[in-house]
């Protein structure tokens, strides 16, 4: 039997399983006589599951790929284990370099798994910022700028490869964290704020957010819901800062309805515009 006659009919009997009009055990005979042990391995794993094609890929692995998957793991596991007793230098490079590695192996992946790419995509940066937290704790660094400079560092990260990306989410995560590092600093060399004082704080920002959203959204639709997600946002910081930071948080509840029926009022009265410029 020459090899198209073959794969005609292990493609027939891969669409007898597929159709139900056979039991799987007599798929699984018939594969065994007309296709190699490869292809019956690929189709057998390909209709059990996620274990069914983790053991047709073990089934596949080569001694080179045996080492290269033992070598890794226990490199990480040494890496994972001895960090504390590296050079700081050599701290600050392992923590980007992998970095780099897992946002560069999630590009690669999205074009096949979106759901995989993102993952390893938000596992690196989360690497970025908790590496760096920790060094930061391990080497005594307590000075109050510190952190806020880190996370400032994360956020620009965090935007730039949000908008290169196009990954939405991270960028409105890049935008929320220089939020934070604003509120800290506010925080820090201000005190004994009134009221109105706080919203002057933040409602220019709000509005600067606002004017983001309608200048970008005619280049980048994305990007202009992402401005006009955190110009909402900004909208009630200045309620959430008082509720935080402020020692007298005066008719904190009169100024959160008033914010509410304001913001509402300006959505549907600006309706036809701002949809146009998220939608």
């Amino acid at each position: 039997m020459n090899q198209d006659r073959r794969q005609i009919i292990v493609k027939e009997i891969d669409h007898w399983r597929r159709s139900k009009l056979l039991p799987d055990q007599y798929c699984d005979f018939l594969l065994n006589l007309y296709a190699d042990q490869e292809t019956s391995a690929q189709i057998r794993g390909s209709h059990h599951g996620t274990v069914g094609k983790a053991v047709a890929a073990v089934q596949r692995a080569t001694g080179m790929q045996w080492l290269l998957t033992f070598g890794t793991f226990t490199f990480i596991s040494f890496v994972v284990l001895y960090f504390n007793e590296f050079h700081p230098l050599m701290q600050m490079g392992i923590v980007a370099g992998s970095t780099v590695v897992l946002l560069w192996i999630g590009q690669r992946l999205r074009s096949r798994s979106e759901a995989a790419g993102l993952t390893l995509t938000g596992l690196g940066m989360l690497l970025l910022l908790g590496g760096g937290l920790y060094m930061l704790d391990l080497h005594g660094m307590e000075h109050w700028g510190w952190r806020p400079g880190l996370l400032a560092g994360c956020s620009l990260m965090w935007v730039i490869y949000g908008i290169k990306g196009r990954i939405p989410v991270l960028h409105a995560c890049g935008w929320l964290a220089a939020i934070l590092v604003y509120a800290s600093l506010l925080a820090r060399f201000t005190s004994d704020s009134s009221w109105y004082e706080i919203q002057l704080y933040w409602l220019p920002v709000a509005c600067l957010f606002g004017w983001g959203s309608w200048f970008v959204h005619r280049w980048s639709k994305p990007v202009s819901a992402v401005f006009f997600f955190v110009c909402a946002i900004v909208w009630f910081m200045p309620e959430l800062y008082a509720m935080m930071f402020a020692e007298e948080a005066l008719l904190l509840q009169a100024q959160l309805i008033a914010k509410i029926a304001a913001g509402g009022g300006v959505l549907f009265l600006m309706r036809k515009q701002w949809m146009v410029w998220v939608a």
